[in-house]
């Protein structure tokens, strides 16, 4: 007889997706699990007419999901790790962050072939502080305006005319099929991705072993590692993801280098700070690395008066 296991997801197509995955894998590894989807609509899918950052940030896709799982409705939650709080409430822990997609922001226009392209003035949209931060201090004179909804709303309304551009995930429109949508790959230099941006996350109720195990062949080290640095880093900031934090760690040959950027939304100042360590002995010894290498970036960050920017937030 198989075991039934449940999984929390948002009904926004991207979250579709990510537990359609994570149902695909888990079945594929343990043939004698059935998986099944428990869709529930959060709170931050329903305001749309508000910046996040307003309304108490991205926490909001996730609330609803935990309830989900305190009642015994499901048993674990599928996130974007971009969108997974640094903290985890009590009683919930991160089992599993799966393998990473293309990590950068994407410039979708049917316009102009990059942000470099785009005429003075013309109107960007996109709902990130992080993003807003970033390009106005590469374009100062763009008209960065507010944009939320899932995917589809967002093209249509850059369709629709109400922007010359606006800026997605690359991860968001790969998995959607539609890669097809980016003008450019915008490259770190210029837009350094979120903490986690590309990852996805498994949570599930702290304690639940043997789910835990279950759940071991969809972890992936190189992610991982690389997420636990930038989470590190953005928890010394005490950085929600609706501020203007980016983070990006990458893991070459056991050397881990993460770069971090704290920036004034206006653009006007845009804090960098860079280091890499050497990765030795065991995983959990690693990842223990990964994190003091996460908080060496936030300390330099904050010797350099990241604190008194993102109090103005």
């Amino acid at each position: 007889m198989s075991q039934i296991v449940r999984i929390a997801t948002r009904k926004s197509p991207l979250a579709l997706w990510q537990a359609e995955f994570v149902k695909a894998e888990l079945e594929k590894h343990h043939p004698d699990l059935q998986v099944e989807l428990v869709k529930i609509s959060t709170k931050g899918d329903q305001i749309l007419d508000v910046a996040l950052s307003k309304v108490g940030g991205k926490g909001l896709f996730i609330k609803e999901l935990e309830v989900a799982m305190e009642a015994g409705e499901a048993d674990m939650a599928v996130h974007s790790m971009k969108d997974v709080p640094m903290e985890m409430p009590a009683g919930f822990e991160l089992a599993t962050i799966c393998e990473r997609e293309n990590p950068f922001d994407a410039f979708v226009s049917n316009d102009f072939d990059s942000i470099d392209d785009l005429p003075q003035g013309a109107v960007l949209g996109t709902s990130s502080l992080r993003r807003q931060a970033q390009i106005l201090a590469h374009r100062p004179d763009l008209d960065v305006r507010f944009l939320r909804g899932n995917v589809g709303t967002r093209l249509g309304k850059l369709d629709d005319g109400e922007y010359q551009a606006i800026v997605l995930a690359c991860a968001g429109l790969i998995r959607l099929d539609l890669q097809a949508r980016i003008r450019q790959e915008i490259p770190g230099n210029l837009s350094l991705p979120a903490v986690g941006q590309g990852a996805v996350g498994i949570e599930i109720r702290a304690g639940d072993i043997a789910l835990k195990e279950r759940l071991q062949p969809l972890s992936h080290e190189n992610t991982t590692l690389r997420v636990s640095a930038e989470r590190a880093m953005n928890r010394v900031l005490n950085g929600g993801c609706e501020v203007p934090i980016a983070g990006y760690a990458v893991l070459d040959d056991q050397v881990l280098k993460l770069e971090g950027r704290v920036g004034a939304v206006d653009g006007s100042k845009l804090l960098k700070s860079s280091a890499e360590m050497t990765l030795t002995g065991p995983v959990s010894q690693q990842i223990s690395q990964a994190t003091d290498l996460g908080h060496m970036v936030a300390r330099d960050l904050l010797s350099q008066g990241a604190q008194a920017l993102l109090a103005e937030q």
